[in-house]
């Protein structure tokens, strides 16, 4: 099965865990609507719920891929995904689980 993923920090081009989506195909840029807020965690970044646009990338992956990215963002621990419309059709995004 294939899904679409939009990612925002350490998974996009040149950045340090982009090798994750070695095997994956780029579709292009997205802005989120104006549902979230980022935050910078130090090593990576964290979105939440909030009132700002999110830019990143929108991928083509698999089920393998969607697996190996689960783990990174240790789900449903640490992020949980989350539907999002994008111009490539829904797309998940990895939703920080905020421990306040």
């Amino acid at each position: 099965m294939q899904h679409l993923v939009f990612v925002y920090g350490t998974l996009r081009r040149g950045e340090s865990n982009h090798h994750f989506l070695s095997a994956a195909q780029f579709l292009g840029l997205h802005e989120t609507a104006a549902e979230y807020a980022m935050y910078d965690l130090g090593a990576y970044p964290a979105v939440i719920s909030g009132h700002q646009s999110i830019f990143g990338e929108v991928y083509l992956i698999d089920n393998e891929i969607l697996n190996s990215l689960d783990r990174l963002e240790d789900v449903p621990v640490e992020y949980r995904r989350e539907l999002i419309n994008t111009p490539f059709g829904d797309a998940w995004i990895y939703i920080f689980q905020d421990q306040k």
